[in-house]
């Protein structure tokens, strides 16, 4: 669980810093390189947090209502850690 609740704090975070610094950096001052890379390691948490989703989901044996939540978590900014905070704790 710690594992899974990690990757989502990281994922969030690589979401957040992808949206907030690297495309304001990519269309307003030209800075291609800052959405590559940020987008990049976001694409790897993302695909991580929906991974780790499913072989914890398995080990605790979560609902369907609980994998459907923690996966529309993933498509939200802050997702990942409002799904940790309401639905894990």
């Amino acid at each position: 669980m710690k594992t899974f609740k990690t990757i989502g704090l990281l994922e969030a975070i690589s979401y957040l810093t992808l949206l907030l610094i690297a495309m304001p950096l990519k269309y307003i001052w030209g800075l291609d390189n800052a959405v590559k890379y940020t987008g990049w390691a976001h694409g790897v948490l993302f695909i991580s947090y929906v991974i780790s989703l499913f072989v914890t989901g398995m080990k605790y044996k979560w609902s369907f209502k609980l994998y459907f939540f923690g996966f529309i978590a993933s498509l939200l900014p802050f997702g990942p850690i409002v799904f940790d905070k309401k639905f894990l704790e």
